[in-house]
């Protein structure tokens, strides 16, 4: 990116990862836990975002990390006391300009002052603040496992929840409390403060590959690794949408719901069910088995004579969803091997015509696709739009996929 004269060379990762946190400001509150160490990589992840960062720091926490640290991890000078710039008020105030407090780590010690309202160092004095002005809080706890099972903590947290902070984490490993990962950390500030374009959806994601069982071993199944799935789920939650994936992969988010599928019917069978309770959109990723067998109950004999099995077709999950479910939004994916662009193209519009999907995603994958990181693909539409053609990260790709499902769910997309 271009440098701006004068700007701290920490600034220069701006934007370098996405723009989901454009034009935020975050206030990075560190109290004295030996999580405060995490600190300066997650200041660094926000910037790659787009925010600006500043950290405000308690005297516990400066026996941990020194302030100087995070001064080059945010790019702005590290606020260690309230002096007469007053400072919370700077950023919390009514008229403030910060856009959320992330109070992480947060120590068993600082939760009880906030709950009772108590603002003896900085940190606890930008929460009075922030709170009381109804700005963002977050908080993100660290402490020993036996500490946060404190019924004094535990009834803190019930309480700062009821004012509508939000917490994050912990993970409880090795008789620790500690703090969450930073990519779970960043995934919900991004839906805290983030574009919520999708606020009130509900999205259905199918994702991966299915697997057809031969025996209680073997099985038919494809190369699909189920990334684009994972990120479109990923995208359509920062987004403020309730998601559900189906697929027989884990993603881990405890926000977004899982249901574990493994061959072609058992996928059909869960997203029918799911739509039953009401979705916006149905976008259906996953490479679904065309065929599948009946299976052994006992494992098959090698043999020198080889193996015949015998085929059969498996249920049209999209066909099916479309009957039942004729109001909801269906994006389809249309893989290709071997075609050239324009047949590429001819098959993704029959499809979309032929299935009644609303938007189709086209890509050739005999070279890049299933399984790599990157992809090139096209999205056909119902309606008269133009094409559109992406090349790049699958994460690139869901969210520029997620801003187009955005603007299909507008009025102004369902004219």
């Amino acid at each position: 990116m271009p440098q701006i004269p004068n700007e701290h060379p920490t600034l220069w990762i701006r934007s370098t990862r996405s723009e989901s946190l454009k034009g935020k400001t975050i206030v990075l509150a560190v109290t004295g836990s030996i999580a405060a160490v995490r600190t300066v990589e997650l200041a660094r992840e926000f910037i790659r975002r787009g925010a600006d960062v500043y950290a405000v720091m308690s005297e516990g926490a400066g026996w941990i990390i020194n302030p100087m640290a995070l001064h080059y991890a945010t790019g702005n000078e590290v606020i260690t006391e309230i002096t007469g710039k007053v400072e919370h008020v700077e950023f919390f105030g009514n008229l403030g300009r910060a856009d959320l407090l992330l109070i992480a780590p947060a120590t068993a010690n600082t939760l009880g002052k906030i709950a009772a309202g108590i603002d003896d160092t900085p940190v606890t004095t930008f929460a009075t603040t922030a709170i009381g002005a109804g700005k963002p809080v977050m908080v993100v706890p660290a402490m020993h496992e036996d500490m946060y099972n404190h019924p004094a903590v535990m009834e803190n947290i019930e309480k700062m929840k009821g004012w509508g902070i939000g917490f994050i984490g912990p993970r409880i490993e090795e008789g620790i409390a500690k703090i969450a990962g930073n990519d779970e950390i960043v995934l919900e500030v991004e839906r805290a403060i983030g574009k919520r374009t999708l606020c009130g959806k509900k999205i259905l994601i199918t994702s991966g590959s299915t697997a057809e069982p031969i025996d209680p071993i073997r099985i038919l199944t494809n190369r699909a690794s189920g990334k684009t799935g994972n990120e479109l789920a990923l995208e359509a939650y920062r987004r403020g949408a309730e998601v559900t994936i189906v697929h027989r992969n884990k993603l881990g988010v405890t926000g977004i719901n899982e249901i574990y599928a493994e061959t072609a019917a058992q996928m059909t069978d869960a997203v029918l069910g799911e739509l039953s309770a009401g979705y916006d959109v149905l976008i259906s990723s996953a490479a679904i088995a065309d065929y599948t067998i009946d299976s052994s109950d006992r494992k098959i004999k090698s043999g020198e004579e080889g193996l015949k099995l015998s085929f059969k077709n498996t249920r049209k999950l999209i066909k099916e969803a479309r009957q039942a479910y004729p109001q909801v939004k269906i994006i389809g994916f249309k893989a290709e091997a071997g075609v050239d662009s324009e047949e590429l193209l001819k098959r993704a519009r029959q499809t979309l015509e032929n299935s009644g999907l609303d938007m189709i995603v086209a890509n050739e994958v005999s070279k890049e696709g299933m399984g790599t990181d990157n992809n090139s693909i096209t999205i056909l539409y119902s309606g008269n739009k133009d094409n559109i053609s992406i090349e790049g990260s699958k994460s690139l790709i869901a969210n520029v996929l997620i801003d187009e499902i955005t603007d299909m769910l507008t009025s102004k997309g369902e004219n």
